[in-house]
This record gives structure tokens, C-alpha cells and sequence, in this order.
């Protein structure tokens, strides 16, 4: 059996037992094929299982490395490098379950890439933002209601745009939502981000589903599933861009900075790390200690105020 009819099987076992997300999945179908396809090219047959050497690794790296990406006529980062080489681990450490003989998955060494520093923005930088987004139109007020909600609550986009008018508990002001891994974790929202999303259901005339509608002309009006006008990604990608900008924030402001924002807000202000953890949904405290060197300016205030200075 060829390694490019194993890659299929391997994506159905991480969909069906491992409940990974179809983002997972196009990421890992994309990253397993890739290297397929330079393995071949390597070797100038179609791979087996039995072809994967630590040779052939080797070379398969340095194909990697120098390979140049058509978008941007640049070399891979090394994040993109490391990620294709978890990738390959997992779905090495899949086969000896079919009983097939490969490189075992141990022997397959992560490079160590340095994180690019979290973007996050000040309180101050979120109210800019939202005083720039008009309130007179229904595409205003939902546009509102998403960034107070981002901030608010920490979610991930793909998180948010899931949601269900019945999803949230406007009054107690918290929800559950189903994140990475399968896994369920509390939300809880400010008063203000309550109030945003009541102010646009009330200027809905529908009654579709979906807590956030997409008021794009250009939709497809034969789905029946009352989805059709759900909210991309995408779309909520494009409009906090595009706030950003109007109110001056020469950062690169995408959903997922709100996040960060929402977890550096919280430990500002003093919120322990495994809450922020837990609020978070992060399976590891590692990853949410990336958050932490923003309170550096706090500890300097802390610093001057309580240690002794000699004379």
C-alpha cells in the first residue's frame, strides 16, 4: 500500500477517533501530501511506508528548506517547517496500528523555532475601535456586537461564528462552546457585549439561526440548511481589519489579536495564570505563558512600589 492511500485512512482516524477539526484535518491533509509529493520527486517512484528512512528524511528536509513558496517567492518559515514534521510524526506513530512497518515516529526530531511575539491591543486601543463603527445600519451593529464579544469573552473565530441566537444566555451573561480537541469550556461575557448583541437581534427581521449574519448580496440562496447566511471567518477577519485601520492602529489586527488582548487584559489585572488557562480552553499551561511577558510593565510597578532601595 502506498503511502498516499494511507494518508486518507490516517486523516478518517483523526476525524472520527481523535474528533480533530476539519481545520486540523485540511492542515494535516496539506502538509502529509506535500510531503508525499517531494518524497516521490526524491525518490522518482510512488512511496511506500518501507521507503520512509532517516536518509530520506534528511533529504526530505533539505528539499523543504529550499523550497520556495509560490506566494510570496520566499522560503518557508521554520514554524511551517516544524508543522509538516508534526504532521509526519503523527501519522507515523498511526501506522504500526494497521500493523505496517514504517520509521518509527520517535527517531523524528521537532527543530526549535522561535515564537513570533504575541500582538495584542491596550484597553484604550479596543475603545478607538469601537467608536469608529457606525450604530445607524444592521451591518454596525453586528460588526459591534463581534468585536465586544471577541474581546469579551476570548473566543476563537472559528468559535464564534458557531454560534446560535439560543447559544448564549443573554441575561446570566455566559455560554459553553465546543473548541480544539472536542472540548467544552465556560464563557462569560461583559455587560456591554450583552447589551450589543441584544441591540442587533432586535434589529433582525429573520429568523434564521445563526447569531451572525453575513449581509453579502452574493449567497448562496439554495442552501435549505438555514445556514446560508451565516458569517464566515473570513468575513469577520475583513471587518475587524478593517476597523483597525479606520481608528489608527497601525498593528496587524486580526480576530485571533482580540484573543490575545482578552487574555493580557485579564492578567494586567491581575487574573492567575490557570485561570487564564482554563478561560482560555489551552490543553497545556505552556501555551498560555506565551501571554505573560506583557505584565512585565507590572512587574516594574510592582517593583518600584514595594522593593527597598538602599541609599
Amino acid at each position: 500500500m502506498y503511502v498516499s492511500d494511507l494518508i486518507e485512512d490516517y486523516l478518517e482516524y483523526l476525524e472520527i477517533e481523535r474528533g480533530c477539526l476539519p481545520k486540523t484535518i485540511e492542515n494535516y491533509r496539506y502538509y502529509l501530501e506535500h510531503f508525499n509529493l517531494l518524497c516521490e520527486d526524491i525518490l522518482g517512484k510512488s512511496l511506500e511506508p518501507k521507503d520512509i528512512t532517516m536518509e530520506l528524511m534528511r533529504k526530505f528536509r533539505i528539499a523543504l528548506n529550499r523550497e520556495v513558496s509560490a506566494k510570496n517567492n520566499q522560503r518557508l518559515a521554520p514554524i511551517t517547517q516544524a508543522y509538516h514534521l508534526i504532521a509526519i510524526r503523527g501519522f507515523l506513530k498511526y501506522l504500526p496500528r494497521r500493523n505496517i512497518r514504517s520509521l518509527d515516529h520517535s527517531l523524528i526530531d521537532l527543530p526549535k523555532v522561535t515564537r513570533k511575539q504575541v500582538t495584542f491591543l491596550h484597553y484604550d486601543e479596543i475603545e478607538r475601535i469601537l467608536e469608529v463603527i457606525p450604530e445607524d445600519t444592521e451591518s454596525g451593529l453586528r460588526d459591534r456586537a463581534i468585536i465586544e464579544l471577541l474581546f469579551s469573552g476570548g473566543l476563537r473565530v472559528s468559535e464564534l461564528v458557531k454560534l446560535n441566537r439560543d447559544s448564549i444566555n443573554l441575561e446570566r451573561r455566559e455560554f459553553v462552546v465546543r473548541g480544539k480537541g472536542n472540548k467544552d469550556r465556560p464563557i462569560f461575557i461583559s455587560k456591554a457585549a450583552a447589551d450589543r448583541i441584544k441591540d442587533y437581534l432586535a434589529a433582525r427581521h429573520d429568523a434564521l439561526p445563526a447569531l451572525f449574519l453575513n449581509n453579502s448580496r452574493n449567497l448562496n440562496t439554495l442552501d435549505t440548511s438555514g445556514d446560508y447566511r451565516r458569517i464566515t471567518a473570513r468575513s469577520v477577519e475583513r471587518l475587524v481589519e478593517k476597523y483597525a485601520k479606520l481608528a489608527g492602529i497601525t498593528k496587524h489586527v486580526t480576530p485571533h489579536t482580540m484573543r490575545h488582548s482578552f487574555a493580557t487584559d485579564l492578567l494586567i489585572n491581575g487574573a492567575d495564570l490557570r485561570s487564564v488557562q482554563a478561560l482560555l480552553g489551552h490543553s497545556n499551561i505552556a501555551t498560555t505563558q506565551i501571554y505573560t511577558h506583557v505584565t512585565d510593565q507590572h512587574l516594574r510597578e510592582v517593583h518600584e512600589k514595594f522593593h527597598s532601595e538602599t541609599n
